[in-house]
């Protein structure tokens, strides 16, 4: 069933409130991270914060909460590809700016075009792998600065960029089998079931990344907004999907960057070097070309279908 056309524009809205919203979750988590609170701690912060608000949200929707175990260990495969994303950037961006880390993670959608090639047999046509080919090299322009200023910390947000992809490969293989929203709160709770066990067991080890400590003053709200953010934000991209196609809300995405160069000049004083700004215009015009040729194929995929039916059935 096609979308309404005036039921696009609040899937736009709601694509442009997480874009604007995503960004205050790396905030909160560079926020605690610069306070002592370690990358573990901040990564757990997360799924519990998120799963405390999922809950009641699945329970007062009337949706079904309990896993089809056919589909148990993709819930927790897909919670871990998410720990370890998550962890990566709160360890890059430790560090570093979040527009530039963001700018890294931004290659994704390129990883996950050459992922999908391989696993599922995706047609991928020469002009998108090129395109790929270029995006990888304006990341290449953003982590060169980066590398030189903060060392091999500037390689963590690549690092994000690929559990990402395998996050969302996941994510495409158990759609058929769950709502996004349940989908959501058992991703979170599977993460609880794994991180909350490993603050336990690496409590007073001295491991600077996992060895929780008791937060103070305003870490309890930076450790809330991480998972906080991290839910609201997500919520409004399910939702904006069920408004409008995917290929109308992928180049909104990119403004994301926007609000994460925006918020890290008002709160960090951060601001992109001109190579930076280089790599950004790269890796987001390659991504939107790439948005372009998937249009492309999909559009004339529909007219051979269209043309292989009898007339009656037009």
């Amino acid at each position: 069933m096609s979308r309404q056309p005036d039921r696009i524009f609040p899937g736009i809205v709601l694509m442009l409130c997480f874009c604007a919203l995503a960004p205050l979750l790396d905030v909160s988590s560079k926020l605690a991270a610069e306070n002592g609170i370690p990358v573990g701690q901040i990564t757990a912060a997360r799924f519990v914060v998120q799963g405390a608000l999922m809950l009641p949200i699945v329970l007062w929707m009337g949706l079904a909460w309990r896993v089809d175990a056919r589909v148990l260990g993709f819930v927790f495969l897909r919670a871990v590809f998410l720990i370890l994303s998550t962890f990566s950037f709160v360890s890059g961006i430790e560090v570093m700016p979040v527009a530039d880390a963001l700018a890294i993670a931004f290659v994704e959608p390129f990883i996950l075009l050459i992922l999908g090639r391989l696993i599922f047999g995706d047609e991928v046509g020469p002009r998108r792998i090129a395109a790929s080919a270029v995006g990888f090299g304006g990341a290449l322009l953003v982590i060169q600065p980066s590398l030189a200023a903060f060392g091999y910390v500037a390689l963590w947000p690549l690092g994000t960029a690929f559990f990402f992809a395998f996050y969302m490969l996941v994510t495409r293989a158990m759609a058929a089998y769950m709502h996004p929203v349940t989908m959501q709160l058992h991703t979170s709770l599977a993460g609880i079931v794994i991180c909350v066990p490993l603050m336990v067991l690496f409590n007073g080890t001295g491991w600077e990344e996992l060895d929780p400590v008791m937060p103070g003053g305003w870490n309890w709200l930076w450790l809330f907004g991480v998972g906080f953010w991290a839910g609201v934000s997500h919520m409004c991209m399910t939702y904006a999907l069920k408004y409008a196609p995917s290929a109308t809300l992928a180049p909104l995405h990119y403004t994301e960057i926007v609000a994460a160069v925006a918020l890290g000049y008002l709160i960090f004083g951060d601001f992109p070097n001109p190579m930076t700004w280089a790599g950004i215009a790269v890796i987001v015009s390659s991504g939107l070309y790439i948005i372009h040729r998937e249009r492309v194929s999909a559009k004339a995929k529909r007219a051979a279908a269209a043309a292989t039916l009898p007339p009656e059935a037009i």
